[in-house]
């Protein structure tokens, strides 16, 4: 691995989200090599677009050539953001001509669709779902519970609730999550709550020693954290799972949008 880290910047004349999504999505094929990421969003005036040509120039000048992947629309910003001393992979300009072509129309080159409010709709359904999830998170209210989309179960730090906001905020979905108690698990029996919804439930579990892991920065040298209690309830937790035909997942090893795509595709989910 090179000792100096590439400098790599997303530009975007909005939040910078697309840019940042799409470029590290290209990054991580590449193993080995260590990158210094810079999000400059907001590029959406000839002023900025200089300033931030200047910028990436003085570090080209102390470094290692940068990387930069651009979402800017203006025809104006990106001829100024495309002088820069970079390595310059312009993200919309790859697809945009492609289908502006098979469409047969030419695009708006509207700023900030992306991630602005072009949708209400959409937007509106991603604020309710995200209101929901935060009222029904770890099962504290089991008020309007039936609207729930999907409800994930898992004893405690498997991944519920930031699968759970990611699912709201991100796809519009309305989620809850309802902890696994050591209770639940010597009775094999779901938390009386959810009886009669089994239908909506989605399991997570995980690896013990993975478990253990976390839960020690939580509660250090706890029978909580401890790996038997985390391996028991592993164990008992994928045998309610079987015994009431939940589907499930570990969370071990996979991001929270992997978790969440499985959840979308095994429930059918409609986003």
């Amino acid at each position: 691995m090179s000792a100096e880290p590439r400098p790599v910047f997303f530009l975007s004349d909005g939040t910078g989200i697309t840019a940042e999504t799409l470029g590290n999505t290209v990054l991580t094929q590449f193993d080995g090599v260590e990158f210094k990421k810079t999000t400059l969003p907001f590029i959406n005036t000839v002023e900025k677009a200089k300033s931030t040509v200047e910028y990436i120039d003085f570090i080209a000048k102390s470094g290692l050539r940068p990387l930069v992947f651009s979402t800017t629309v203006s025809e104006e910003v990106r001829s100024i953001l495309r002088s820069c001393q970079a390595r310059f992979v312009d993200l919309f300009d790859t697809y945009i001509h492609a289908i502006e072509e098979e469409l047969g129309q030419k695009s708006s080159h509207a700023q900030g669709r992306a991630h602005g409010l072009a949708d209400q709709r959409r937007y509106g359904a991603r604020i309710d779902a995200m209101n929901f999830a935060m009222e029904h998170d770890d099962g504290q209210s089991t008020r309007d519970l039936a609207r729930a989309q999907v409800i994930l179960i898992a004893p405690s730090r498997c991944g519920k609730t930031p699968t759970t906001l990611y699912l709201a905020l991100q796809h519009g979905i309305f989620a809850s999550n309802f902890p696994i108690t050591e209770d639940d698990l010597e009775a094999q029996k779901l938390p009386a709550s959810l009886r009669g919804l089994e239908h909506l439930c989605f399991g997570l579990v995980s690896d013990p020693e993975r478990l253990h892991q976390i839960r020690s920065e939580r509660r250090p040298g706890s029978k909580y954290a401890s790996l038997a209690q985390c391996s028991f309830e592993l164990r008992e937790t994928e045998r309610l799972y079987q015994r009431h035909n939940i589907p499930y997942v570990s969370s071990a090893s996979r991001s929270i949008e992997e978790i969440a795509a499985v959840v979308i595709q095994e429930k059918e989910l409609q986003r």
